[in-house]
């Protein structure tokens, strides 16, 4: 479905920001909702952020709210995430994945495609 490209490389210090990208091949992302997992080591894959169709409704966990954006470019078929304010717990492999509501997301896991993951790391 995705390649997951990452913009800012995948070590970074504490503090600082990255942004990822998931840009779909194949697979029209505007007619899915998108979210982003992580899954660091020998811990399951969590939820991070999710983003309707349009872009109007959007999810984020507790460990990344008001640091966190997701959003989307219909038009170039990719969705993005960007955190701030990076802490070592950032660290994780980084997914994005497609599914048809925002619920079967964030609540369901309902996943129809997910994307390569991309490594992350947070330098303390």
């Amino acid at each position: 479905m995705c390649s997951c490209r990452r913009l800012g490389g995948g070590l970074v210090q504490t503090g600082g920001s990255l942004r990822l990208s998931c840009a779909a091949s194949g697979l029209t992302l505007s007619s899915y909702y998108i979210g982003w997992f992580r899954q660091a080591p020998g811990k399951e894959r969590d939820i991070v952020a999710a983003i309707s169709w349009s872009g109007g409704s959007t999810y984020y966990a507790d460990s990344v709210k008001g640091r966190s954006t997701i959003s989307r470019d219909n038009a170039k078929n990719t969705v993005y995430l960007e955190i701030n304010i990076l802490e070592p717990e950032d660290t994780a492999v980084y997914f994005c994945a497609a599914g048809e509501t925002l619920g079967a997301l964030v609540r369901d896991g309902k996943i129809d495609y997910w994307g390569k993951g991309t490594l992350v790391t947070v330098s303390s």
